[in-house]
């Protein structure tokens, strides 16, 4: 069995991050670009579902800044190959686009599931899984908690609301969208990451997707408007049940 996860790039949450002159985009010269914690839990996903099978996962990034190194961090998680795809000037981090470009390699690629995360900081809806599973005509299920391989397909725990789980079973080859793997993702030491820096060989794999116009465009981005802090209460217990208690009826929440 064969599994492909498609990586994404977010910014490292511990950089500062700054807009551009455009006031429409981050500034990407100054801050690191590393895997999507959500892709991170498909990774992990697949590595879990090779360790059960023996399938081999191969994991793929979009050309960018940053994506060698992701791969080679993947490599070191339990991926067999990495596969970085170049599609020529295409916005690694447009939804759309990146789905096509996917999709291609996928063709190339051929596996039996393909795993990707729910959702990335540019793809707050979770449209990816939906639009490869469209452009690739694969059955899909997205916000998955788990997989597993019985009987040759693909079994998904899935999450609904009101803490509610239903177990799909997917015909193989499918599309899934993972929100968490069944452990978290494993660390990787600087000694096995050096490691993987001389191991990982990295394919390359170009494709040719045709240029899509987006269906919407940012207009503009700004920070959250600044307010005002919150207020500390003092005292000891009894000091501050009553403080809280004279808050509430102020708001109208408690009224004895």
């Amino acid at each position: 069995m064969h599994i492909a996860v498609a990586l994404r790039l977010m910014p490292n949450p511990a950089d500062e991050l700054e807009l551009d002159d455009s006031r429409t985009d981050i500034d990407r010269d100054y801050v690191d670009m590393v895997i999507n914690e959500f892709d991170e839990q498909a990774l992990e996903e697949a590595v879990l579902v090779k360790e059960a099978t023996g399938a081999t996962v191969t994991a793929m990034a979009l050309e960018a800044d940053g994506a060698e190194q992701a791969l080679r961090i993947a490599y070191a998680r339990g991926a067999d190959r990495s596969v970085l795809i170049g599609a020529g000037e295409v916005d690694p981090y447009d939804t759309r686009t990146a789905a096509l470009v996917f999709a291609e390699a996928v063709r190339e690629l051929a596996p039996d599931l393909l795993l990707t995360g729910v959702q990335t900081p540019t793809d707050l809806f979770g449209q990816t899984a939906p639009y490869l599973a469209a452009a690739l005509d694969w059955p899909q299920a997205s916000v998955v908690d788990g997989v597993e391989i019985v009987d040759g397909k693909a079994h998904v725990t899935q999450e609904y609301a009101g803490g509610r789980l239903a177990v799909l079973a997917l015909q193989l080859p499918a599309v899934v969208g993972v929100q968490a793997a069944k452990s978290p993702p494993r660390y990787v030491s600087m000694a096995r990451l050096r490691q993987a820096m001389s191991e990982a060989s990295i394919e390359t794999l170009s494709v040719t997707v045709l240029p899509t116009p987006p269906a919407s465009t940012i207009a503009s981005l700004a920070r959250p408007e600044q307010t005002s802090g919150a207020t500390m209460l003092e005292g000891d217990a009894t000091d501050l049940a009553k403080q809280i208690a004279a808050l509430l009826r102020e708001q109208g929440a408690l009224v004895s």
